[in-house]
């Protein structure tokens, strides 16, 4: 009797002790899940994108970009980036290096909300590039190559820049030839000047396409850089070539608007025939439930 009580009590200390182990191990498997997921929101956080007419726009507040931008391509997409980018498979090709895309027009911030899915905020290359230089006013790391603008337009831009900033960010400055994309000698040109600079950034504004299809084109010849950024008519704003819109156009989304008033001849087609279809498709990819194709 005695043994055969022996024999029940262990097996059953065996079930027991099985089944305190197999709620430990479901335990510590899930725990280890949580933590793992809350780990890969973490790393997500900032890092959503919202999908406008099949490009993908990093969702970043100016802060989030500024203190994660320390190496990669920023492309900053508007609504005439995104039309172009339904017709142009070259500009697409070239929009594929891109390690952020943000968004640089109100308007595309409030084609975000239509579709259910805001962008966070607007930065503009024009906005971006001077707050860059002020971010990084004492970070000796950060040397800038400038490349565009007509002649002259690049250096007094240098000028304005280092004197604001207090220091020489600004390392070199160079203002390419009307159609020097198409010039390959002149194009390696300043693929030269670059690398024998001491630049660790390139900042390129020749307009879009132009300056989105020379970063893919060029990158791989500039090893010590290790930011591209393209940004249309900063220089020209810098440089004090160009006025740039009052603040309350910007912040309403009319800033084309202003831009149109001061070069009337170089927009008009852009805005009123280029660019009108944007609204149609986004509506189109509101109501299918997809982006175009």
């Amino acid at each position: 009797m005695s043994q055969n009580t022996s024999k029940v009590v262990r097996r059953e200390e065996v079930q027991r002790l099985y089944r305190d182990f197999r709620k430990a191990v479901l335990a510590s498997t899930a725990n280890a899940i949580t933590q793992e997921n809350r780990r890969s929101l973490s790393d997500r956080i900032g890092h959503e994108k919202v999908e406008i007419l099949n490009v993908e726009i990093d969702n970043l507040s100016r802060t989030e970009l500024l203190n994660r931008l320390t190496k990669g391509v920023v492309f900053t997409p508007n609504v005439d980036h995104l039309m172009k980018l339904q017709q142009d498979a070259t500009f697409r090709q070239a929009y594929e290096v891109a390690d952020y895309k943000i968004c640089d027009s109100q308007i595309v911030l409030y084609a975000s909300r239509f579709l259910g899915s805001p962008l966070q905020a607007k930065i503009s290359g024009s906005d971006l590039f001077p707050v860059f230089c002020e971010h990084h006013r004492h970070n000796e790391n950060i040397k800038i190559f400038l490349l565009g603008g007509a002649a002259g337009v690049a250096e007094r831009a240098q000028a304005r820049i280092n004197h604001r900033i207090g220091r020489d960010i600004i390392v070199e400055a160079h203002s390419p030839s009307f159609g020097f994309e198409k010039n390959e000698a002149e194009c390696r040109l300043i693929v030269d000047l670059i690398n024998r600079s001491a630049a660790t950034v390139l900042v390129i504004g020749v307009g879009a396409p132009k300056q989105e299809i020379w970063i893919s084109k060029y990158k791989d010849q500039l090893p010590n850089i290790d930011i591209f950024m393209a940004v249309g008519a900063s220089i020209d704003f810098e440089a004090g070539n160009k006025p740039r819109a009052p603040q309350w156009m910007s912040s309403a989304g009319i800033e084309w608007l202003y831009r149109l008033y001061c070069e009337p001849k170089r927009l008009w087609k852009r805005y009123f025939v280029d660019d009108l279809p944007f609204f149609w498709l986004v509506m189109k990819q509101k109501f299918s439930g997809q982006s175009p194709s």
